[in-house]
């Protein structure tokens, strides 16, 4: 299971404020999206956007889809382009990893949430930097890394409450301001080879299943028959057998064993719409006694155990049923294989080379008050109108474009 809870006391993380770290790791950026993710260019478009947000004296909040763990580095050289460091939330986790980001991520102006309970402390910080109008707070707001950049996760309504709290701020301050959401479209393009790239991954899965080699086999043929192998393991652990039926019915099929026995026990039956959601609301019941000490070491394994199926029903859902279908292009099929390895083994192997393409998209007003006779949330819906339309554009675009 990747290591993203930790069963330890919170304790917030605020950021730094000054631009020393910024200014002295900016040389270096280019360097570290290249060895640690294989990104070898960085394009921003539209800066002139955010540029003119923020020349206005705008509080500014950036929404940017979460496809890859980069994605936040990735940001850096629009920060550049408009001469601003930016603000950014993390989950705890981020903090506890090692020394180093523990160091670093404060000083370069992240703050973490805590994502397995209630952070009053993160949202008012989140809600005070973005009314100071100082610089620009991005905030993911599909809440996990999606691995497929062709779709959008549910966007968490979070991002609202956040903007909204800012822009009341700056409502009744003297002179009043506004706040603006800018969606920020982050696209990446493989300019390697797919063929030459994917039969390594494949190897090591088809050794790790006992395997010989597939090599006798076209590459979709090779990925559908291990991405079938991998769900059919899962389905005899939980299901005592593999399943028949659309993968989409296998895939909910899967995800109902794994969660509505949890829901029953620690939320009394409750169920968000969507996994993410059902995900965070489970962690958010069982985390906390963990932190403490006082749980038996019986029950504290019984409910790691849970949160590794908490880990596995998030990890389910972020298979597309039709991502691989008519065509794929080389990035669904990079996409894929990356998450088959992720999941296997908690981490993928760098590819390279990458292509980063970062747009901002057109500043939304955030309205102090939520206009509630509109069916979901007017923020969050345009937020994800914007990005659905500049991630379709920028793939055209992009492969136009080399």
């Amino acid at each position: 299971m990747p290591n993203v809870v930790v069963a330890k006391p919170y304790r917030f993380v605020p950021p730094r404020r000054g631009r020393f770290w910024w200014h002295l790791f900016r040389p270096i950026l280019s360097v570290y999206l290249r060895r640690t993710a294989g990104i070898t260019r960085v394009e921003t478009r539209h800066a002139e956007r955010l540029r003119a947000s923020l020349e206005a004296g705008h509080g500014v909040m950036l929404a940017p889809n979460h496809c890859r763990p980069c994605d936040p580095m990735v940001l850096g050289p629009l920060a550049h382009a408009v001469g601003r460091p930016l603000y950014a939330m993390a989950s705890w986790h981020v903090f506890r990893q090692n020394r180093v980001q523990a160091f670093l991520l404060p000083r370069l102006g992240v703050f973490s949430i805590y994502r397995e309970g209630s952070d009053r402390e993160a949202l008012r910080t989140a809600m005070q930097l973005t009314a100071e109008a100082e610089r620009p707070l991005v905030v993911f707001p599909e809440g996990v890394i999606s691995r497929h950049n062709d779709q959008l996760n549910h966007l968490m309504e979070g991002t609202a409450l956040m903007a909204r709290g800012a822009a009341k701020q700056r409502a009744a301050a003297d002179p009043p301001g506004k706040v603006v959401v800018h969606p920020v479209a982050i696209r990446y393009l493989f300019d390697g080879d797919i063929d030459a790239a994917a039969p390594p991954v494949l190897r090591d899965i088809e050794h790790r299943l006992t395997w010989h080699p597939q090599d006798h086999l076209a590459l979709m043929p090779r990925i559908a028959q291990i991405g079938s192998a991998l769900l059919a393991l899962k389905e005899h652990e939980y299901l005592g057998a593999a399943q028949t039926g659309t993968i989409t019915a296998r895939l909910e099929r899967l995800i109902d064993r794994l969660l509505l026995p949890l829901e029953a026990e620690w939320v009394k039956g409750r169920r968000e719409k969507e996994v993410v959601g059902r995900v965070k609301l489970l962690r958010t019941a069982i985390v906390p006694e963990m932190a403490n000490g006082t749980l038996a070491e019986t029950e504290l394994q019984r409910r790691w155990r849970q949160l590794a199926d908490l880990s596995l029903a998030q990890q389910l859902s972020c298979y597309p049923p039709d991502y691989l279908a008519a065509n794929p292009t080389p990035e669904r099929i990079l996409e894929t294989i990356e998450r088959f390895e992720e999941d296997l083994t908690d981490r993928a192997r760098v590819h390279a080379p990458l292509r980063a393409v970062v747009e901002v998209g057109e500043a939304i007003a955030v309205s102090p008050e939520r206009n509630r006779g509109m069916d979901g949330d007017p923020l969050m819906v345009a937020i994800r109108d914007q990005l659905t339309a500049m991630l379709a554009a920028s793939l055209a675009h992009g492969r136009a474009a080399p």
